[in-house]
């Protein structure tokens, strides 16, 4: 089972909302001025889904679970599954 996009949508806005100012997440919310962006705005109805949009969401979500060193989506929901996720490791 993996994470449907509009689940990684969600977290990854819920993310970038929470932890902007987090200097743990600097460098990924740096380097992910795009996808994160586009997730907040699939997850508020503000862009729709397109194969473009759809594919910087997957490229943002993998590089968030490779930087966290979740070794396996296993079908997160919501943010707070991956970040217990990570602590579990």
């Amino acid at each position: 089972m993996t994470t449907t996009i509009e689940s990684k949508a969600e977290i990854l806005s819920e993310l970038w909302q929470d932890y902007r100012e987090d200097n743990d997440f600097k460098d990924f919310i740096e380097y992910n001025d795009l996808g994160l962006p586009l997730a907040y705005a699939v997850a508020n109805g503000i862009a729709e889904l397109n194969p473009l949009i759809e594919q910087f969401i997957d490229e943002t979500f993998r590089l968030l679970l490779l930087g966290l060193e979740i070794k396996e989506d296993t079908g997160f929901e919501v943010l707070d599954d991956v970040l217990s996720s990570q602590m579990g490791d």
